[in-house]
């Protein structure tokens, strides 16, 4: 097994970026919530509090069990977890004269592994509105800025060290450094997480873990469900059967196209046009959330359909990646933010199936990292993300027919044009959305009175934050002609410029 290290999580909105940069250093690790956090912690070479939105002073001060940990294993604590560190081991954690927010310098750095390689004046993020008055009994001072004194510390005789910024953030230009110094050379944790050693581990896991059971997996033509397919292949051959159901809200003749790439992958793979029976429960429906629901529960009856239609079935096989895992498992319970079409969701009581999920520990972007290392093409590894339901939330209020077909081919004029313009991989996720709104147009000599739809494309990592991509105006211009002259019921376009957050990457 790969050196592991543990995060317990405090609730922080950075706790999963401090998970990427750990991973970005090839070493393994997972996120665990402070109050549920494994119960053997032996197995892990070194352990990060994260930060929090609360504060160590508060009576709802969030409390890590650390007897098993502080003095055993190196432990470094971010933020609020030096706060914790200080407070609650002799020290004093009081409020900031004022708010430390944004980019400071370490005015001084005292000679120390933790800080080798680390230039003084470096730039961090700090972000608390607590500050470290006195250091816990033991501690020892390693850095400070001009407003704060302990910016970094240690505890003698123990591999504990704590900084009040945030080293996982860009801001803190030199954190990925900071977190090498930790864990490789203070920790001793080994480099040894790259994508080749993960389909090594997973395949020799899958093997294991099915045996000789059988496996039916949803393909959805993305990447993640294509790349759990191809490890399951690489692991049980013949046993892995693919489902891939046409909801009727896929992209213009995407159907027909995801069937044909699966061809030359050595897949088996069932079509299934469940078109129709889609369209009829989602009739007259306009609530967001309502079309998910009906969207998911029409899929697990079509599913459950064709997987009864197989013998030998013992195991469903999932493309959940960890952003679903971590949302579901959150410090304060699942969030209410996850979108109901995400993977974690469960199993309906009568379909009695193991669930099996190769991807659960990886990010997007180690996904597609895994997939090139099973020499999976750049065309299919680079598809952008599309949503579970479909075009269905891109359909603002309720779906019918017409609607679908003017939105594919408003989304297929745009797609089409990013490519040809070689725009399309420099462009995280694009799409069109069809807007419950007629406005007023002129065409040739008479007056039209028509719907209006919205492009979108975003530039982003992972699809926790993202920024509109600033597309050229002659290509948007073109675009909008292409749509306007062509689709017909079309008669104005307009480009979304908002970043996420405030909104989300998706109108619904």
């Amino acid at each position: 097994m790969h050196n592991k290290v543990l995060i317990l999580d405090f609730g922080s909105q950075y706790t999963q970026l401090i998970a990427r940069r750990v991973r970005e250093l090839n070493i393994y690790c997972e996120i665990h919530p402070y109050n549920n956090p494994p119960k053997d912690v032996s197995v892990f070479k070194a352990v990060i509090l994260s930060g929090s939105p609360f504060s160590v002073r508060g009576d709802d001060a969030p409390h890590p069990e650390l007897a098993a940990i502080r003095g055993k294993i190196p432990l470094l604590g971010v933020c609020y977890g030096a706060q914790y560190l200080a407070h609650f081991g002799g020290g004093e954690v009081a409020p900031s004269s004022t708010r430390e927010y944004g980019r400071a310098k370490l005015a001084t750095i005292h000679e120390d592994p933790f800080f080798a390689d680390i230039t003084t004046g470096t730039q961090v993020w700090m972000s608390h509105s607590d500050t470290i008055k006195t250091l816990p009994t033991g501690g020892v001072c390693l850095a400070s800025t001009v407003d704060v004194k302990n910016a970094a510390y240690c505890i003698e005789n123990e591999n504990t060290y704590a900084i009040q910024f945030h080293p996982e953030v860009y801001h803190t230009t030199e954190g990925k450094q900071l977190l090498k110094n930790f864990l490789v050379s203070i920790a001793g944790v080994e480099q040894d997480w790259t994508p080749n050693s993960f389909v090594d581990m997973t395949i020799s896991a899958l093997k294991n873990q099915i045996g000789d059971d059988h496996v039916v997996l949803g393909l959805s033509g993305g990447v993640d469900s294509t790349v759990a397919a191809m490890l399951l292949h690489r692991a049980i051959g013949q046993q892995l059967h693919c489902i891939f159901v046409n909801n009727g809200l896929l992209r213009k003749n995407e159907f027909t196209s995801v069937l044909k790439q699966y061809e030359g992958l050595g897949l088996h793979v069932k079509g299934v046009d469940a078109s129709k029976r889609f369209l009829s429960a989602l009739a007259g429906v306009s609530d967001p959330e309502e079309k998910r629901k009906q969207i998911g529960k029409v899929f697990v009856d079509v599913f459950d359909d064709e997987a009864n239609a197989l013998t030998n079935i013992q195991w469903l096989a999932q493309g959940t990646i960890y952003p679903d895992v971590i949302e579901s498992i959150s410090v304060n319970g699942p969030s209410a933010t996850i979108k109901s079409h995400h993977n974690v969701g469960g199993l309906p009581d009568y379909m009695k199936l193991k669930v099996v999920e190769p991807l659960r520990m990886l990010f997007k972007d180690e996904v597609r990292r895994v997939g090139k290392s099973l020499g999976l093409s750049q065309d299919l590894l680079g598809r952008h993300p599309f949503p579970g339901p479909g075009l269905a939330i891109r359909i603002l209020g309720d779906i019918t027919e017409e609607k679908v077909q003017i939105l594919q081919e408003v989304d297929a004029i745009f797609i089409n044009g990013l490519r040809e313009e070689g725009l399309y991989d420099k462009v995280w996720q694009a799409g069109a959305i069809l807007l419950p709104v007629q406005s007023v147009g002129v065409m040739g000599d008479e007056r039209t009175y028509e719907k209006c739809v919205a492009l979108r494309a975003v530039e982003s990592t992972d699809g926790m934050t993202a920024d509109w991509v600033d597309l050229p105006y002659t290509f948007l211009q073109n675009i909008s002609n292409k749509i306007i002259n062509r689709v017909k019921g079309i008669n104005r376009v307009v480009y979304d410029i908002s970043s996420k957050p405030p909104a989300t990457i998706e109108w619904e």
